[in-house]
């Protein structure tokens, strides 16, 4: 794909949601001036997100389209803003969502809880109230709703705030580590440091997708005695099996609730991971 870049603007293309439940459509789009806390990423691989999905399909309500979404990014970096400090043209980075680095949950580490995470990610639209991403001037240059999660990786080329840019070695794999922006982490960051899962114990991980499978994994190198993975599809069960489960039960089991019981000594499991959002699935795991 061909980028052209002026000095105000540069062009590129992207997949945009002209409308809830519609199809993506592969579009010229112009982003704004790179800012100085901002750098021009190019895209080279992205991840599909269950919650990309739900906001085409308005499962998660919004009414802004036309919209750029992706939020699992991964690429090089072009150009820099005058503040960017660690990271130059030319490195290779992951993408995540974007955080103020400045309230006290962000000085706490707590990034994720940032007080500005929904006005940063789910707005599509800087804080001052600007668009990263316009249409091109065949679709009228419409502002579109971007910058998902910090990211709208659906475009060849992002402006991301470099917040939540991270840098990784040369030879790292962008297509295979993508997905460390939303999946992965979120799996894996529940049960390493939410849970904070400490060897011997015993894990129940209800869902075996991607969140599921990274929460998985990250229990077996927490060295977790007993890891019980739950899931509708035997697929996915006999994956999980791979990665480290040394249990596994079908979620529409009738005696679901007591083989757990018996996996874990019949105590029930020391923590317990809802990888779903599925209410029903949630009171059976309480």
């Amino acid at each position: 794909m061909t980028t052209t870049t002026t000095t105000t603007t540069t062009t590129t293309t992207a997949l945009v949601l002209n409308r809830i439940n519609g199809p993506f459509a592969l579009e010229t789009v112009s982003l704004d001036t790179l800012r100085p806390t901002e750098a021009l990423v190019e895209i080279h691989a992205s991840g599909i997100c269950h919650t990309d999905v739900s906001f085409a399909t308005g499962t998660i309500p919004t009414s802004t389209t036309p919209a750029v979404l992706g939020h699992e990014g991964a690429g090089v970096v072009k150009q820099v803003g005058a503040r960017v400090k660690h990271v130059v043209p030319g490195d290779r980075v992951l993408l995540s969502f974007s955080h103020c680095q400045d309230c006290a949950q962000c000085q706490d580490g707590h990034p994720a809880y940032c007080d500005a995470f929904v006005p940063l990610n789910l707005r599509g639209k800087r804080l001052d109230g600007s668009s990263v991403m316009r249409q091109g001037a065949e679709q009228g240059g419409k502002t579109l709703f971007s910058g998902f999660f910090g990211q709208s990786s659906f475009a060849r080329h992002v402006l991301v705030p470099t917040s939540g840019l991270v840098k990784v070695p040369r030879e790292t794999d962008l297509a295979l580590f993508a997905p460390l922006g939303c999946g992965l982490q979120t799996g894996a960051g529940a049960v390493l440091n939410t849970l904070d899962v400490q060897a011997g114990k015993s894990v129940a991980v209800f869902g075996a997708g991607s969140v599921g499978m990274s929460a998985i994994m990250a229990a077996k190198m927490r060295r977790a005695t007993t890891i019980i993975a739950v899931d509708l599809r035997p697929s996915r069960l006999r994956l999980a099996s791979e990665l480290g489960a040394t249990h596994t039960l079908l979620g529409d089991d009738a005696d679901l609730v007591s083989k757990v019981r018996e996996m874990s000594r019949r105590h029930g499991v020391d923590y317990a991971v809802d990888c779903s959002g599925v209410p029903a699935v949630v009171a059976a795991m309480v």
